[in-house]
């Protein structure tokens, strides 16, 4: 069976919904705490003082160094300074040795002289020292009597005075018997240029008696 709705039908409102414009939002900006501010310009300051402090502390170690070597050269001069004044003092040295030699050398031969006029047969010397007119003689003998004869020589000569002898030691060496002796003289004050023919006052006036 069918039915046939004759009534009208019921009308539904509908409605519809207009989107609202979009409001736009506007924010306030908000300034910045002052708490902020002071940070950020005390990490700038810090920042500016680190520069400075290390770009200081760079020229201090340049200069630091700058020191040391002018202080390793200042060292090496002064170093080279002492070595030269040393050489200098050897230098002085060997010049005044040269000199008193040279000075000395009328007085060795007068000596030598003397001495070997001195010395008596089976004596023998082996050392001989001159100092400030102080004379050491060491020496060997075959008995007392030839050392007596010898430092009778020696008290004899004009040039010589003082003889001393300081020790007489007996010695045997390759069953040969003999005596070890040391004495020590004076030479007689000379003239104040003394040459080859030089002699002592003594000596002139002895020859001058003789004449």
């Amino acid at each position: 069976m069918i039915r046939i709705n004759l009534l009208k039908p019921e009308t539904k409102e509908i409605r519809e919904t207009v989107p609202a414009a979009p409001v736009a939002e506007v924010k306030e900006r908000k300034a910045p705490p002052l708490a902020n501010i002071i940070f950020i310009l005390a990490i700038v300051l810090f920042a500016a003082l680190f520069f400075l402090q290390k770009r200081a502390l760079d020229q201090e170690r340049q200069r630091l160094a700058a020191a040391q070597e002018e202080k390793r050269q200042l060292a090496y001069v002064s170093e080279k300074l002492v070595e030269l004044q040393k050489q200098k003092e050897i230098f002085e040295k060997k010049i005044n040795l040269i000199t008193s030699l040279k000075a000395q050398q009328p007085i060795a031969v007068i000596l030598l002289n003397e001495i070997n006029r001195c010395l008596p047969d089976w004596v023998w010397l082996t050392e001989v020292s001159y100092e400030n007119r102080l004379l050491q003689i060491k020496g060997g003998a075959l008995s007392n009597n030839l050392i007596a004869d010898f430092i009778r020589n020696l008290e004899d000569s004009p040039f010589l005075e003082n003889v001393d002898l300081r020790s007489s030691v007996q010695r045997t060496t390759a069953n040969q018997i003999f005596l070890e002796f040391s004495l020590t003289l004076q030479l007689v004050q000379l003239q104040t240029e003394v040459t080859g023919s030089s002699l002592p006052s003594t000596a002139k006036g002895q020859e001058e008696k003789k004449k």
